[in-house]
């Protein structure tokens, strides 16, 4: 969300009022297009990482206030829980040994956390679904005390009109219906920020949606939710129910959700935008007192606020976003995919391959989506998410015979995307060494078929095993996790199980 809103009640002229005002932001977008007034290329890119709060435990705590006033800096800041926080990297420029850079600068600020979190009993860990998150921590009095959680609460709610419903049927099956959107909290992610020029957004767009599927099948780290094993990467079923405004007969219709892949290629950041408002309601149609027009009239630069609210409310899992920064205009493709964890160079890791593979991609001849269906892609997507670094992908084919095939989603990491985001790092400028250090994380997790998820419900079956109940294995599981993930070396190294001693009778 990003702004401050302030809590309110909304009538019928507030939302005449708001979609007049996207309009015009539209509007404005279109002549700052047409007008080239976006800066030039920098190579810039950003990292935002949600959080979770636990304590000795390993059960969540619901203390995200009480935390914040003790690290007492605008690196971290609230997320929708109160078991849940976010830090946020400065941008850095794509080159040289960035990815050390931002190894060490994420490790010394979350450390710093822990270490300020330990003060109230409660500690850090970075996954992508808590596994001790039981129905009864994510309710709406367990919404962070910010007006506009409270407020997106209340809209997505009415709007929807009736519970929402999850469902989800991965290796157990999890069926439970809630009052509010506070499931959604539940998943932490990654955000992956690249800003690019108008020129190549469409390229990175289209390369950003071509790989998701292959960045679920390697990082994949969610396979639990409220004591059910589920896919795989169970974020993204979660969060597309947790948010859906459709009652049945919508989604019957096939009106479109929220939490959306989308629908298929584009040739400008444009159609992105004008998208969301020809599809998608206003949820928080708060108005800002300028008008984006008269700006741009005057010579200024229009925040076009509404636009960038509205674009908020709609969960794109490669999200566009217009930002301002020294008074110049810019665009950013915003990857959402990935939950965080497990540790910190297993989340530079995945920047790594993703950065780099997006930009050879994006510059190849032949692009992946003039060979590949929007539906393939999609298709790639979900099976990644079910299955994890097991998955099968269809992806073109090599050489002159054309046509996709399915492969091994490890195979067509190892053997081919690899070698490009090598590619990609190289052109970013980015040296050798980070190159095939994270890059060489990847490898090893394909080479071995772990990830964070494999390695979750391996440790949680080996608990299960020696004598634990459900309950238990999942918190043994959970403080594992915890403990190895502060060690820090990458979660393909982790040996499965626990050395805890299982109680006895």
């Amino acid at each position: 969300m990003g702004e401050k809103v302030v809590a309110g009640r909304f009538d019928l002229s507030d939302r005449q009022l708001y979609r007049d005002k996207l309009r015009r932001c539209l509007t404005g977008l279109e002549r700052l297009l047409a007008e080239k007034r976006f800066d030039r290329p920098k190579n810039l890119m950003g990292l935002e990482i949600e959080l979770n709060l636990t304590g000795a435990d390993g059960m969540p705590k619901m203390l995200n206030a009480e935390v914040l006033e003790r690290i007492a800096s605008r690196d971290f800041q609230t997320e929708l829980a109160m078991f849940n926080l976010e830090v946020n990297i400065a941008p850095h420029r794509l080159g040289g040994r960035v990815f050390d850079r931002l190894t060490e600068e994420l490790r010394t600020s979350l450390a710093y956390a822990d270490r300020k979190a330990g003060e109230v009993d409660a500690g850090i860990v970075m996954i992508g679904i808590l596994p001790t998150l039981d129905r009864d921590d994510l309710v709406s009095s367990n919404l962070s005390a910010v007006d506009r959680y409270a407020l997106l609460n209340e809209q997505i709610v009415a709007a929807r009109g009736e519970d929402f419903v999850l469902d989800i049927d991965g290796v157990e099956r999890l069926t439970c219906t809630s009052k509010s959107i506070a499931p959604e909290a539940a998943c932490t992610s990654v955000q992956l920020h690249l800003q690019v020029t108008p020129a190549r957004f469409a390229d990175v767009w289209n390369a950003a949606q071509a790989v998701t599927a292959a960045q679920i099948a390697v990082g994949a780290n969610s396979p639990f939710l409220f004591g059910r094993e589920l896919w795989r990467e169970s974020r993204p079923p979660l969060f597309l129910q947790s948010t859906d405004t459709r009652p049945p007969e919508l989604q019957a219709q096939g009106v479109r959700p929220r939490t959306w892949f989308g629908e298929r290629w584009i040739s400008s950041a444009y159609e992105l935008f004008e998208e969301n408002l020809r599809f998608f309601p206003a949820v928080l149609p708060i108005c800002d007192q300028e008008d984006p027009l008269d700006v741009l009239d005057a010579g200024g630069v229009p925040k076009l606020a509404e636009l960038v609210l509205h674009n908020g409310t709609v969960y794109r899992w490669n999200r566009p976003v217009y930002g301002i920064a020294d008074g110049v205009p810019h665009l950013r493709v915003e990857n959402r995919v990935l939950p965080a964890g497990p540790t910190v160079t297993d989340v530079i890791a995945n920047a790594a391959f993703y950065y780099g593979l997006v930009r050879a991609l994006a510059e190849e001849s032949r692009p992946v989506w003039s060979r590949l269906s929007f539906e393939a892609a999609e298709a790639n997507f979900d099976a990644a998410c079910r299955h994890g670094i097991d998955a099968r992908l269809q992806w073109p084919r090599r050489g002159r015979y054309g046509g996709t095939a399915e492969v091994d989603a490890v195979s067509l990491v190892r053997d081919e995307l690899l070698p490009l985001a090598e590619a990609g790092l190289a052109a970013w400028g980015v040296e050798r060494a980070d190159r095939d250090l994270y890059l060489g994380v990847i490898e090893e997790r394909c080479r071995r078929r772990v990830n964070g998820a494999s390695w979750q419900a391996a440790t949680f079956h080996r608990a299960l095993e020696a004598g634990l109940s459900r309950d238990a294995a999942l918190a043994a599981t959970t403080r594992r996790y915890r403990d190895l993930m502060h060690q820090g070396e990458p979660v393909h190294t982790w040996p499965v199980g626990s050395p805890e001693p299982v109680p006895l009778g």
